[in-house]
């Protein structure tokens, strides 16, 4: 037990207990509320208000408290990223609700999830606790109910992320808790000392925070609704609590046993009064007087008790007429009512039980029985007085009732009749589902609203404002044209992580696009880049609500091959662009761990086993790489050499073709060079041994002349780190360390420079910095076989260096260009009608997706 309060879930939700168990008459022990006051003390003590400091700060502070978490967890990771458009997704509500009190959750979660559903919404139900589970689940939604939720930092955060997602979330709730100056009518809190009284009604305060800051309500009652509206908020519909297909079995059930069994006694007339707990002792009060005087005049009439409600010692005199059952499930206690034959319902005068449900009515109307009921608000909805029940007030009033019900079977069995036709009409699930939720949340729609649009999902791991490496230029590039092409388009994509690590799935807008982000699996994971099923469920939910046509996936690391099970298993054609060798070979780029190429052309696994010897899943990553492939609709290659690679490695050859990726054209004319300039060199590559940067820092400190300059461009600066120091590099030219340019200031990059350095060391399956350079009159000097070397003609524009060499050949490659620096004064590339760009690739793209659905 002390382990347990001093956790840190068990304080958090200290004052939520508090609240729920004041209304039900205890303590969070189950003890009587009158105990509270050395009980209440001690535990706040240990561990209940002080362990929520932060919690003061709700009170007349919820705006700028979710102002901040939305900062906080979106646009911090996101930068300029907007809110995505909800339209875009298949209509499904989520509900984020209290689910530890079963029968608020049956009346006002699980009901209303049957309804929707019936109406064709999607629904999931998330427990307020689960806040990462929330979280996830507000990405793919398209409408949002907080239920009885209180306004906890994780809360606030969750409202905060619904209203940055266009979701205008509803707070939601069934009983009068977020009004400190009603709730205080609760005769059991009333008699609390003022201390802790104080702290119970914080808690209520939580709430009241929470509907304010939700800005729209749902309300059980109309009185509840107005009590909202006093609030301040103006947007509240009322969805009553109802009758399901689960009550209604049970109750046809319960009849179905009570004429068989011919009741309990015949003799005697049952009056049944349920409570779950003795919260309600004050109501059941209201009805005493008129029952004891009632039972006295005719004694065939005896009550029976189901709960913990006190029944007072008045009682005592009537023997066995009166009846206690506890301990009865939902169904145990419609077949036990089933036996009786006059239901009560009493309550206080108050606003507080004005705003309350007339649940006791429909129980037992559904069963057939007479009900007499206290005058409050939501029983004069259903109830008319002497037709399908009686309204009782005063003593008198109870004590006439229940006599005219006593005396007249006929009496009882019209008139529990008429109240179950009643309720039937008014409350069954079809009649509650088209009169109250859809008008609240209307219909779902047709999904997709333009069926005729091509529909796509793109994956990659990276994708705007996170921009790193070719694969997602390329990815960035077509969806834009895509886009433009009149596609329905959605990226799928890995999750920035936060200052403190944090990374949480989001969805955001940018440049047009749609953008779904999700945890990846750690760096260093290889089972997790290979096959992440955290990634394969997030995805398996996006894919649920975008509903794609096509799915193209290209760099998937991280995210893992599961994400095309996903498709198989939704019969979702896939094409799968194999940007490198990651589906062949563990190591990426078919590089050795000393940083040399792997010259295999058909792969054997005896010798990948050997060049890693302690990876044991090398088998098994075959056959599942294998059978991604072998399911794909089609494999692109982004050119010809790297498509000869999978012929050799078993693909047929009718199943991939060559879809090369586009570069962008230089949107004006290249600057001049500056006369006598030194020759300027460039590379791109980054630090990766496998782009060459080691192999281009031993070639460069074997340069022995000054008469020439470096531009390296640091490509994690727009990640926010730094990976290249200058004071590493042993150079006699000039070095100069560069942020990685962006499609917008490429030409500015290459206008400084004349020679393009691609020193790769493995055979690429592209090359985009290659044909970026050739198209802006840049000189490349490359390594071949590859990718990288097919637009290239040695001597003509540019120069090719053997995959295999060492750093010599690329000195001795630099030092000739430098000894014929002056034909770079007006070089112009004569062979660019060679290059693709994106627009070709684009078109050629939307050809192949075409064909793949026709």
């Amino acid at each position: 037990m002390m382990l347990r309060e001093r956790s840190l879930s068990w304080r958090i939700t200290a004052p939520l207990r508090w609240v729920r168990s004041a209304s039900l008459g205890r303590l969070p022990s189950g003890r009587p509320l009158r105990e509270a006051p050395s009980r209440l003390v001690a535990l706040l003590r240990q561990g209940g208000i002080a362990a929520l400091p932060g919690l003061r700060h709700f009170r007349g502070r919820a705006k700028r408290r979710l102002a901040a978490s939305t900062e906080d967890l979106t646009t911090r990771l996101y930068g300029a990223a907007v809110a995505p458009q909800k339209s875009l997704l298949s209509p499904h509500v989520v509900i984020i609700a209290e689910l530890s009190l079963p029968q608020c959750a049956k009346y006002r979660v699980w009901q209303k999830r049957d309804f929707l559903e019936s109406l064709g919404w999607r629904v999931s139900v998330v427990d307020w606790r689960q806040m990462d589970v929330g979280w996830a689940a507000l990405q793919c939604a398209t409408e949002v109910v907080f239920y009885r939720t209180p306004a906890f930092d994780s809360v606030a955060m969750l409202v905060a992320e619904a209203h940055r997602l266009g979701l205008r979330p509803r707070w939601e709730v069934d009983d009068l808790i977020f009004d400190a100056s009603e709730y205080r009518q609760n005769g059991n809190i009333a008699s609390l000392p003022d201390e802790e009284r104080d702290l119970l009604l914080f808690g209520v305060r939580l709430f009241r925070a929470c509907l304010l800051a939700c800005g729209r309500g749902i309300a059980s009652t109309p009185a509840l609704a107005d009590a909202m509206r006093a609030e301040g908020v103006v947007d509240v519909a009322v969805i009553e609590n109802a009758l399901d297909g689960q009550t209604i079995d049970f109750a046809e059930e319960a009849r179905r046993a009570a004429r068989r069994d011919g009741g309990v006694d015949r003799d005697r007339v049952w009056v049944c009064y349920g409570s779950g707990t003795n919260t309600h002792d004050a109501d059941f009060l209201q009805a005493v007087p008129g029952l004891l005087e009632a039972m006295a005049h005719h004694p065939a009439l005896c009550l029976r008790v189901f709960g913990e409600v006190t029944v007072p010692a008045a009682f005592e005199r009537f023997g066995d007429r009166v009846e206690r059952r506890t301990g009865l499930d939902y169904r145990r206690y419609l077949h036990a009512l089933a036996e009786t034959d006059i239901a009560i319902a009493p309550l206080e005068a108050t606003t507080f039980n004005d705003a309350k449900s007339n649940i006791k009515y429909l129980e037992a109307s559904i069963l057939g029985l007479p009900s007499v009921c206290s005058p409050r608000a939501a029983f004069r909805v259903i109830l008319t007085h002497e037709e399908n029940g009686y309204f009782a007030e005063t003593d008198r009033d109870w004590a006439k009732a229940l006599g005219r019900l006593a005396v007249d079977a006929d009496l009882r069995r019209s008139m529990g009749e008429r109240a179950r036709r009643d309720v039937l009409a008014r409350y069954a699930p079809d009649a509650v589902a088209a009169r109250q939720v859809l008008p609240v949340f209307g219909p779902p729609g047709v999904f997709p609203p333009e069926p005729e649009r091509l529909r796509v999902a793109m994956v990659n791991v990276y994708f705007k404002p996170r921009s790193f490496g070719g694969a997602t230029i390329i990815v960035e590039e077509m969806s834009r044209r895509l886009r433009d092409r009149s596609v329905t388009l959605a990226v799928f994509t890995a999750a920035a992580s936060g200052r403190d690590g944090e990374t949480r799935p989001c969805r955001y807008r940018v440049d047009g696009i749609d953008v779904m982000a999700v945890p990846a699996a750690p760096d260093r994971d290889a089972l997790g880049e290979l096959d992440n099923p955290d990634a394969a469920n997030a995805f398996a939910e996006w894919v649920e609500a975008f509903r794609p046509d096509l799915v193209h996936l290209h760099a998937a690391q991280g995210l893992g091959a599961g994400l095309l099970r996903v498709c198989e298993e939704r019969g979702i054609p896939y094409v799968v662009t194999v940007h490198d060798a990651w589906w062949l070979c563990d190591r990426q780029f078919m590089v050795r761990a000393d940083g040399r190429y792997c010259f295999q052309t058909t792969i054997d696994p005896r010798i990948c086993q050997q060049c890693e010897p302690f990876a044991r899943h090398l088998t098994q990553r075959a056959a599942i790489m294998g059978h991604a492939l072998r399911r794909a609709a089609l494999i692109l290659s982004p050119s010809e050499t790297h498509r000869q690679l999978y012929l050799a490695n078993g693909v047929p050859p009718e199943r991939i073709v060559v879809n090369r990726n586009g570069f962008r054209w230089p949107e004006r004319v290249r600057a001049p060079r500056p006369l006598g300039a030194p020759l300027r060199f460039g590379f791109v590559g980054g630090t990766e041994n496998i782009k060459g940067y080691q192999f281009l820092r031993q070639a460069v400190a074997r340069l022995d002349r000054a008469d020439w300059s470096l531009a390296i461009v640091d490509n994690k600066l727009n990640l926010g780190i730094r990976s290249i120091d200058p004071g590493d590099w042993r150079i006699s030219g000039t070095l100069q360390v560069l942020p990685a340019y962006t499609q917008e200031t490429m030409d500015d990059f290459y206008d400084g420079i004349d020679v393009l350095l691609f020193p790769s060391q493995w055979k690429e399956s592209f090359g985009l910095t290659v044909r970026e350079a050739l198209a802006r009159d840049v000189w490349v000097i490359a390594t071949a076989p590859g990718g990288q070397a097919e637009p290239i003609e040695d001597g003509v524009n540019g120069t090719l260096i053997p995959l295999d060499a060492s750093p010599e050949a690329l000195t001795a490659a630099m030092t000739a260009l430098l000894e014929q620096a002056a034909r770079f004064e007006h070089y112009r590339n004569p062979l660019k009608d060679r290059l693709s760009d994106y627009e070709t690739q684009a078109d050629e793209l939307l050809e192949i997706y075409r064909r793949i659905l026709n």
